[in-house]
């Protein structure tokens, strides 16, 4: 089983609402708070290693540097193979900053995008319009439904049952 698959098993598998499933998470989310202090804290800085170097150099468990890895992947300009990852697989964290912060809305990870590091890396205003940009995506907006009669959409002037909707 690979490194993947074997961090979803253990993650996911499990109630999040259960004494396990909260012990689990609760580790997680606070490790991953501290990678990302550490990193935001030097953004221009690409980090560079294997999955196992990286767990040891942010002091956590191998588990959770994947989950890590797992969850950032969207962020960076250019992915990392995580389907395939094994312990000594090269991972490069090129973080996109505005992607990672509007991930981390769409997450709901509150702990992470409030983070003060985020004050000397995105503008209050950027973070806001981020913030917004996010929240309008799952929006679903809910179009007029067109009538029989009326007149079809495509700009033929027929009526709509007779045009467009007649194969309806």
């Amino acid at each position: 089983m690979g490194l993947l698959q074997d961090w979803r098993d253990y993650a996911y598998k499990v109630d999040i609402n259960s004494k396990t499933g909260k012990f689990i998470w609760d580790r997680y989310f606070k490790e991953e708070e501290g990678v990302y202090r550490q990193i935001l804290a030097n953004p221009s800085y690409i980090v560079k290693g294997t999955v196992k170097e990286l767990a040891q150099k942010y002091n956590i468990e191998l588990r959770h540097m994947v989950g890590f890895l797992d969850g950032i992947n969207d962020s960076l300009n250019e992915a990392n193979p995580i389907e395939e990852m094994t312990e000594d697989t090269e991972v490069k964290l090129d973080i996109n900053l505005e992607k990672l912060y509007y991930n981390m809305i769409e997450a709901k990870a509150d702990w992470l995008y409030n983070l003060p590091e985020w004050d000397n890396l995105l503008s209050e205003e950027r973070r806001k319009e981020l913030y917004i940009e996010q929240k309008k995506s799952g929006t679903v907006v809910k179009q007029k439904k067109i009538g029989r009669n009326d007149l079809c959409p495509c700009g033929s002037g027929k009526k709509y049952k007779k045009c467009c909707g007649a194969n309806v």
